[in-house]
């Protein structure tokens, strides 16, 4: 818990150890507000020479007249990087910039996001730029959004929020050689609206055509007839979705984003992949990998269905499940493909790989994904994994906040350049250069087999066009383990005529492949219903009961790994997009899966609750309110009171009273913007599914408003009654070097969630994004460092999630985290318990501010457990939530 506002007894007075801001403060963006500490601090291995070096140049540079950009001494680098602040942006006049690339002579060229062009030769080291330095380019454009040199001309992405020209791809050229880009092609519109439209322009790998970023609020263009994504996307939801609590996008529907393969002249447009949210840039690796970085909803905080921003390996024909509302597809579904790397709560803008760059080798190799909002530049370290990757991600720059819009590798002083601004915020351009002591030779590629990606791309070239061998060539590749190879041996199989291997799917001998051809049969066979025209056939109940039976006659013992997860998606589109069938059908269905309901995965309870509710089983009902009163997370309970909200057989009065009785206490629980809408959803369909006599028989319940507790009476619920004991680090840490056997995970998880730890850090897919995702935690502290960490929380405090004191004019002190910023206006979460809670402070009447050093998680946490309790959590920790890990039983 962090602390809220509280006022101050006098009407100005000084934050402790504040240097005072004075003047400059009020002239500094939103993004200038905290950090104390210098670009690059002496730390252990680096020399002093170069952290001197590193800081020095700022203080003697003069201020250009207006507001400044984020100085220097206020954002953090990684050890041996020197930042410099090249040009704060007159706002006024050259508005605020949001991208940036080089030309074919190696000059900069940036673009405000609602106005025009900008050309700039970069300074050299030391020196700063002046408005004089910032060339005006002719070109009659505005509201780039993206932008690439190729094919020997500017492509840009036009986005444009005002609707004064098209959004779509451009072409800008030198129409008469005097080197002034002054001729725009608008070569393909794509409408879109808000900031979630069209974005980026890529080179693909193979130099022959562009790659078009788009987010989720554009309209599909007219797509080629081989674009690798198969044009038969739906929501697929078998129980009704609910729409974003607050109204936002609610109507728009699948695909979600899209990344587009253009052709240079724009005529050819190809769905390359789908189902993101809002991607703004995306990179390509040295093997020709695309990766882009999407974003989340920070709506969605704590509700089962969040998904944190990601890295995203985007492949041919790749979906990666958004949905509109509560709608969006996990990483366990089989119809979607997951992330690399969850990066955490933020706002995901440029990318980049660090090729070309003066920087050690491993920055050299990294991908570069910017954070607006946390102000954040990730350096990404990529490592192959089958035919994809694995990825862990390091802090290389970080200001509190920093709205980091684009960056880039400019390949003639190999320095990294980047730009802040967006939203009309003050806006700046920076270089990084390396100037500590290790190598900066640039890496030369390896070339390296990687047999499961050849694999892979064998299968994508049958994406997008019908080939008499892709069934054969594809079919056996349906059972591997590499989930992405599967992914692209189906998606190729989806492109082939249906009357070529539906049979086949229907009489696999093998389960390991029949689930993986039934879901592609169910997505091919089957149109969604919101997505049903007037043109779409009638649905073929025939081939929905052939499918259905084929389910039912794969053994469940069959199927190892993730296949009956694969089997449930498949069981749900066919009846999603194809209708209920008849009862005899359901009664078969019910027998089929209602023994292997509960489960033992979350993933799979998860599934088969929808499934059996939607079919009406008898028995759903109590086991799912037995799951609700076990389960330690709200996410868990939450999912499982929307699986049976609609449930009507099976009740008895004892069960819907528990079932409501829960709704009293989930008014208690905390989340993002539309939470509290979604429990109300929740309940609403709830009391519509109830008889007359049922109405009746429960008004009092039904008409009783909740208790508001705070969140420490919340927590208190577990431990209630007993005497707290002041743990020590070294009797814990003691017990911990012989005591981490024979634990018990069940009760680890519910120390977890009893602790309140779930309310502010993610473990698996599961928990809030406020404080630090603890599920790799066992890979990084030993026993001893996580009992420290807890006893001692303010010793050692991730700068991504440091809070901030800032003192008004009026003598109010708001100590929290910053979460967003537009224009003048900087909002703080005070209370990392509750996502939603945010304190809005304008720039201007802001006195002072500094970073805290004290945590935003609270002391004494261990204090209302038992030893064998803390163990318990200390053991479920370093598990990684394995519960065969060799600490349990």
């Amino acid at each position: 818990m962090t602390n809220s506002t509280s006022r101050s007894p006098s009407p100005h007075p000084r934050l402790r150890s504040q240097r005072p801001l004075g003047a400059v403060l009020v002239a500094l963006v939103c993004a200038a507000f905290v950090s104390s500490n210098a670009v690059a601090q002496q730390t252990p291995g680096k020399s002093k020479e170069a952290a001197a070096n590193a800081t020095k140049p700022a203080e003697a540079k003069p201020t250009p007249a207006g507001n400044t950009a984020t100085p220097i001494d206020r954002i953090t680098a990684a050890d041996g990087f020197k930042v410099e602040l090249l040009y704060s942006v007159p706002s006024e006049e050259q508005g605020s910039w949001v991208n940036l690339c080089t030309d074919n002579q190696g000059r900069l060229i940036v673009s405000d996001q609602f106005g025009g062009l900008y050309r700039i030769t970069p300074p050299e080291e030391g020196e700063t730029l002046k408005p004089a330095d910032v060339e005006k380019v002719p070109a009659d454009i505005r509201a780039v959004n993206g932008m690439v040199w190729a094919f020997g001309a500017l492509y840009v992405g036009v986005n444009d929020y005002e609707s004064k020209i098209p959004s779509g791809l451009y072409r800008i050229t030198d129409s008469n050689g005097d080197d002034q880009l002054n001729h725009v092609e608008l070569l393909r519109q794509v409408d879109s609206k808000g900031d979630h439209g069209v974005h980026a322009v890529v080179p693909t790998p193979d130099g022959q055509a562009l790659y078009l970023i788009t987010g989720n609020n554009t309209s599909p263009p007219e797509l080629a007839a081989n674009s690798p994504v198969p044009q038969i996307w739906g929501e697929d939801h078998l129980l009704p979705s609910m729409p974003d609590g607050r109204g936002h996008n609610r109507g728009v529907l699948a695909p979600g984003g899209i990344v587009y393969r253009v052709t240079p002249d724009g005529k050819s447009f190809e769905a390359y992949a789908s189902g993101f949210r809002n991607i703004f840039d995306a990179s390509v690796n040295r093997d020709g990998e695309l990766f882009t970085y999407d974003a989340d909803m920070e709506y969605d905080f704590n509700t089962p269905w969040y998904r944190p921003t990601r890295i995203c390996h985007v492949t041919s024909g790749a979906e990666f499940g958004w949905r509109n509302g509560a709608g969006k597809r996990m990483p366990f579904y089989a119809d979607n493909l997951p992330g690399v790397l969850d990066i955490g709560p933020g706002s995901p803008t440029g990318t980049t790989f660090g090729y070309g760059a003066k920087f050690p080798a491993k920055y050299q190799e990294a991908l570069f994904a910017l954070d607006w909002s946390w102000g954040k530049l990730y350096a990404v370290h990529l490592e192959p994994n089958g035919s994809s990757y694995t990825a862990t991600k390091e802090e290389f720059l970080t200001g509190a906040p920093l709205p980091i819009t684009d960056a880039i590798i400019r390949p003639q002083d190999g320095a990294m350049y980047f730009t802040i601004g967006g939203r009309r915020v003050q806006s700046g351009l920076y270089r990084v250069t390396y100037v500590g002591n290790e190598s900066t030779e640039l890496v030369q590629p390896k070339a390296e087999e990687n047999k499961a990606r050849a694999t892979r791309q064998k299968l994508e070239a049958f994406h997008g066009k019908q080939d008499p061998e892709a069934i054969r060539v594809a079919w056996p590749y349906l059972s591997d383990r590499d989930r992405f190879i599967r992914f692209a041996a189906r998606t190729a199989i989806e492109h082939q005529p249906i009357e070529t291997w539906a049979d086949k799917a229907l009489t696999e001998s093998d389960p390991a492949k029949q689930v993986e051809a039934l879901l592609a049969l169910a997505r091919v066979a089957g149109v969604d219903p919101l997505h049903r025209t007037e043109n779409t056939p009638e649905v073929d109940t025939a081939m929905r009961d052939k499918l259905l039976e084929a389910v039912i006659a794969i053994d469940p013992s069959s199927l190892e790994s993730t296949q009956p997860l694969t089997l449930q998606r498949a069981t749900q589109i066919t009846l999603s997009r194809m209708g209920r069938p008849e009862q005899e059908l359901v009664d078969k269905l019910i027998a089929r899966f209602d023994p292997l309901f509960p489960a033992e995965t979350a993933e799979m309870n998860w599934l088969l609750c929808e499934t059996l509710a939607w079919l009406q089983s008898p028995t759903v009902a109590e086991k799912a309110m037995r799951l609700i009163a076990e389960a330690p997370t709200q996410e868990e309970q939450m999912q499982y009171a929307r699986s049976i909200r609609l449930l009507t057989a099976g009740w008895t009065p004892e069960l819907h009273e528990a079932y409501f009785e829960w709704f009293l206490k989930a008014a208690n629980y905390k989340g993002g913007a539309s939470f509290d809408k979604f429990i109300e959803f929740i309940r609403t369909d709830a009391v519509a599914s109830l008889s007359d006599a049922e109405k009746e028989s429960m008004a009092e319940l039904l008409a009783k408003k909740p208790v508001k507790k705070s969140a420490l009476e919340n927590l208190g619920e577990v431990f209630k009654g007993r005497k707290a004991t002041e743990w020590t680090l070294e009797e814990l840490s003691q017990a911990a070097r012989t005591g981490l056997k024979n634990r018990d995970f069940a009760n680890g998880r519910k120390m977890f969630a009893a602790s309140g730890c779930y309310a502010c850090h993610r473990f698996g897919d599961q928990g809030g994004m406020t404080g630090p995702d603890l599920t790799s935690a066992g890979g990084r502290y030993s026993p001893h460092d996580l009992l420290d960490q807890v006893i001692n929380p303010s010793k050692v405090i991730n700068e991504q999630f440091s809070s901030i004191k800032v003192l008004t004019e009026d003598g109010v002190v708001h100590t929290g985290v910053v979460v967003n910023l537009s224009g003048d206006t900087m909002m703080i979460n005070t209370d990392l318990t509750d996502p939603n809670q945010q304190v809005r402070l304008n720039r201007n009447e802001i006195e002072e501010l500094e970073v805290s050093d004290i945590s935003a998680m609270p002391t004494g946490l261990f204090n209302p457990m038992t030893q064998e309790e803390i163990l318990d959590l200390i053991a479920f920790l370093i598990s990684g939530g394995n519960p065969k890990h060799a600490f349990f039983n």
